[in-house]
Parts: structure tokens; sequence; C-alpha cells
């Protein structure tokens, strides 16, 4: 009497399956060897699909990898299988020719820790650059892409489809895009609104339920969503350009106050910068640092303004020195 296999043996079968598709162009649907294997099984439609949707899935990562260098080693979350299975529908053929693929079947979510960036490729061959203390779902569907931004700030570099469109949700605001570049940050306090920077193409924003919202803002603009309010759109190239330098994991100064700079690198370390003369807080500041090296701003700030600096386990202190 034959032992039935288990789910990882069956996993190993279906990667094999799915190579030898992979490398010999087979054809799924008619190929009588692979329809045997199969129908043997009831689980393997699904590790058959699951094991294509990871070679898709890597093919697209390494694409994009040699445009574009990760931030950080990517790590591909492991498939639901009982979501799999339960979309399936009993043929993988089927699912395969009605376009309907794993990343169908159940959104995906996308978190970022403290400090932590990612770059993440998507199904469709998207990318999507993932800010500190982000979280995000993916949904990919047979005609539309959506992204339901939670919080937090992510960036994404759009594949052309123009059947179906790809919108990011952030709160009350909407941004619709085919095939462009642009970054969604939805802000830390209330009424802060939605900012909308595009970096390439042409993007549609406006506020779900008011069609009078409607907006396209292009390539070096930016635009600001507050609920119903008229949205405000400014073209800002070289700011974008500034804001949008979390990307390469760095803060980059243009005259902001140290008030602002001690904001924006305490969005990514547990170690907090606190200015404590107002009069300091208000001094301009230039330079390009890391995220993760506020120990750095303060020695420059130090350095050019004759600060002193103070730093424990919990914070970095920064103040005027007290004249003898």
């Amino acid at each position: 009497m034959s032992s039935i296999p288990s789910a990882s043996e069956i996993d190993e079968e279906a990667a094999d399956w799915a190579a030898r598709v992979d490398a010999h162009g087979l054809d799924v649907e008619h190929d009588p060897e692979l329809q045997a294997w199969l129908r043997g099984d009831a689980r393997r439609a699904g590790a058959f699909l699951r094991a294509q949707a990871a070679i898709s899935f890597l093919d697209r990562g390494r694409a994009l990898a040699s445009v574009t260098p990760p931030v950080e080693t990517i790590v591909a979350e492991r498939p639901n299988r009982r979501a799999l299975l339960a979309g399936l529908g009993g043929s993988v053929a089927a699912a395969l020719a009605g376009g309907v693929g794993f990343w169908s079947l159940r959104p995906r979510r996308l978190d970022t820790a403290l400090g932590e960036i990612r770059r993440v490729p998507l199904a469709d061959g998207s990318l999507v650059a993932i800010n500190t203390q982000t979280s995000l779902d993916v949904a990919m569907k047979a005609k539309s892409r959506r992204i339901v931004l939670k919080q937090g700030e992510a960036w994404f570099q759009v594949a052309k489809d123009p059947k179906r469109p790809f919108v990011v949700a952030a709160g009350v605001a909407r941004i619709r895009a085919v095939g462009t570049a642009f970054s969604v940050r939805r802000g830390d306090e209330p009424g802060a609104g939605v900012d909308v920077m595009v970096t390439e193409g042409v993007v549609e924003t406006w506020i779900e339920g008011d069609e009078s919202s409607r907006r396209r803002v292009s390539a070096g603009s930016r635009v600001i969503l507050v609920g119903t309010a008229s949205p405000v759109v400014a073209e800002t190239p070289s700011e974008i350009e500034r804001s949008l330098a979390w990307r390469n994991g760095e803060i980059a100064l243009d005259g902001e106050s140290l008030e602002q700079a001690a904001k924006l690198f305490n969005r990514y370390n547990s170690r907090q910068i606190v200015i404590e003369d107002p009069v300091l807080a208000r001094e301009r500041f230039v330079g390009l640092f890391q995220t993760n090296e506020p120990e750095s701003f303060a020695a420059a700030v130090a350095a050019t303004l004759g600060a002193v600096v103070a730093d424990d386990a919990q914070a970095i202190r920064i103040s005027r020195a007290h004249s003898s």
C-alpha cells in the first residue's frame, strides 16, 4: 500500500514541474504527463500554481534589480496555501487560461518597521519602495491593480497595463496611473492630508465622492489632498527629488530648520534628536545624511553652528554652547 505524499513532497514535485514548464515551454493544458500528475492529487494544482507564481516573482525581481538597485535584501513572503487552494476552483489550466494568478486571490500586506526601507517588486512588474513605518495592502486582479496605503509613505514605479488601472487609496484620496512613477504619503497628524509627488508621467488624483476634485498631475509636480478642500498643486521638481532621497536611505537637507531636520531623523530612529534651544531650532541647515546616522547629523551641527551634543541611550540632545 503506497503512502500518501506529504505537502512538502508535493511542493517539491510542483517546483520541478514549474521549472520544466518554464525551461521547455510545455503546454500546461495539453501535456499528458503534467495533466496526469495534476489529477493524481487534489493538492497538486495549488502547489503547481504557487511554484509558477514564485518563478514569475523571481524573474520580475531580477529584471527590476538590474534597473533599480535595492536598498536592502528582499525576502519574498510565503504564499498562503489555503487562500490559494480555495480560490483555485480545482483546475490550474482554467486559472491560467483566465489570467487569474496567485497574487489576485488575496491582498498582500507589506509592512516596514521603524527605520526600515524596502524595495519590493510586485507581481505585475511594478516596483514599490516603502518608507519607514508604512503599512499597505496590494491586490492584483484580472482587471485592476489596487493599493491601500494604511499609513506611511511609498513610491510606486508602475508597469504599463492600460487594461488594468493602478489605483492607490489613502483615506478618501485616490491616485490613478497606468505607466508612471509617483509617491504617496499619509500625514502623521489628523487633517494633514495626503501628499502626492509625481516623478514620471502623469497621474490623476481625486477625493472619493467628489468628482469636481479630479486633477491631472504631471512629472515634477506635487499635490496635497485634504478632505473635500480644493487640492493644492505646486511644481517643485528639485524639492521632490530631495523629499524622495529616503529611497536611497538618505535625508537631503537644503535649508530646513534644525527642528524640521530633527523630525525627519526621528521618523527612522528610536533614539530621538532633541533640539533644546528654541532659537537654535530655527537655524537652517544643508547636508546629505544617512537616515540611520543621526549622530553624524548632530556632529555636523556641532561643527557648523558651535552647538553642544549630549547623547545617551534614549536621545541625542543638541543645545547652544554656554558662553564662559
